[in-house]
């Protein structure tokens, strides 16, 4: 049997610990606590991975609005989206 609990370092407590005692009666148990990482930690962990992200982003082109030129931009978008 295999059991996932997510939950905040505050919920960890004596009841938490009772109620795995009671799931777990009799048998030998693992317990391994991790924190859960962002997705950018984890993608950028593996290096070709990242090399890939990176050279992804590198190729995508590059747009500069003024403010102004932004919001007319998006306005366009939002008329178009409701057509």
């Amino acid at each position: 049997m295999q059991a996932t609990f997510k939950i905040s370092a505050e919920e960890l407590d004596e009841r938490l610990i009772n109620q795995i005692k009671k799931m777990f009666e009799g048998k030998p148990v693992t317990i391994t606590i991790t924190t859960q990482e962002d997705d950018t930690t984890y993608l950028n962990a593996d290096p070709a991975n990242k090399k890939h992200l990176e050279d992804s982003m590198a190729s995508e082109p590059e747009i500069t609005y003024t403010a102004e030129e932004f919001e007319k931009h998006v306005d366009r978008l939002l008329q178009k989206s409701k057509e």
